[in-house]
């Protein structure tokens, strides 16, 4: 649906040239177009729609992973596709505090796509995040495509936590350092091109062992699915996976609350730039409103989970957002739409 003039590279900033538009106002439009969500319910706008009676609240969530746009299978092996395109839904369900109950793939591809390699990557990753594949599909196509839909729950005590929750005053927390899958990416480019060896299945075989480490977050992210529900329970007021990049999910949450932000700091991950931690993407950390730091922080604590680190804080004015006082850039992933 683009035009020749627009070309997305592998979870990077998309080149677009006139006429095209972005993701975000394509949603909002198509958002328009739709009916509205039922009584008590929430459906596009958020990380997962949630559904069904207050009391044991159904999660429902769909993520596109697409060869050439979200992987460059000239870096990664099938494997790792199929791992990351269930990883990505699953955080989805992460984001709103819950739990993922089970999964349908359905696969598009050529004909020679090796589904024994994907589905191994799949099931690996299905496996780490304790949801099952339930079914799916298989259809030819010129290009790979999958399309994983998650199911989820969450099931007493707080309801679900939304991106419109914030309020001015709040403190932002992030669950962990950003940046590693974009310097993971970079590390894999800078190997190719210097002939060391993609193969296929993804590890250069070569590096440090930090740049082992950003491989392998860009590779196998793990989706933070304890860390969200220690969050829901600790009474967090609005949460958002970094998927697109955090100036732009942060900016997808400060947009869905009203309230502006002051970051005062960004955990920079061993290996990756500012500008990969600002606007890398698919770290899959989650980003936290909370009016009470010290009760989020002893959840994490008590679950045995590593203490979020302080971000900033949540302004009154929707237009002030500011890292260390001056105005921030927007970076981060966003397809392009006429």
């Amino acid at each position: 649906m683009g035009s020749p003039k627009s070309r997305a590279t592998p979870r990077g900033r998309p080149e677009t040239g006139g006429g095209i538009g972005g993701e975000f106002a394509a949603i909002e439009r198509l958002r328009r177009r739709l009916p509205g969500p039922r009584a008590g319910e929430v459906w596009i706008g958020d990380d997962a729609a949630v559904l069904g009676p207050r009391q044991g609240r159904l999660l429902l969530t769909t993520d596109l992973s697409v060869a050439g746009v979200h992987a460059d299978l000239e870096l990664i092996g099938l494997d790792d596709l199929g791992w990351r395109a269930l990883a990505a839904a699953v955080s989805d369900v992460a984001a709103m505090g819950g739990r993922p109950d089970g999964a349908v793939v359905a696969v598009a591809g050529p004909p020679e796509t090796d589904l024994d390699l994907l589905y191994e990557g799949i099931a690996a990753s299905s496996e780490a995040h304790r949801c099952p594949v339930v079914g799916g599909d298989l259809s030819n196509s010129r290009g790979l495509v999958l399309a994983v839909a998650v199911m989820g729950h969450v099931e007493g005590g707080p309801e679900p936590v939304l991106r419109s929750g914030a309020r001015p005053g709040d403190h932002l927390l992030v669950t962990g350092p950003l940046g590693a899958a974009a310097a993971g990416l970079r590390v894999l480019r800078a190997a190719a091109g210097h002939g060391s060896g993609s193969a296929r299945r993804g590890s250069t075989g070569t590096g440090t062992a930090e740049e082992k480490l950003v491989e392998m977050a860009h590779r196998r992210p793990r989706a933070r699915l304890a860390e969200g529900e220690a969050a829901r329970w600790a009474g967090a007021t609005a949460m958002v996976d970094v998927s697109d990049g955090l100036l732009a999910d942060l900016g997808h949450l400060a947009d869905a609350s009203g309230v502006g932000f002051r970051l005062d700091q960004v955990p920079i991950a061993p290996g990756a730039t500012t500008e990969e931690a600002l606007g890398g993407g698919e770290d899959y950390e989650l980003v936290m409103a909370t009016p009470d730091p010290p009760s989020l922080e002893a959840a994490f604590t008590a679950a045995g989970l590593r203490t979020p680190v302080p971000l900033g804080v949540c302004g009154a004015d929707p237009s002030e957002r500011t890292l260390a006082g001056e105005p921030t850039t927007p970076l981060g992933w966003e397809h392009s739409w006429r």
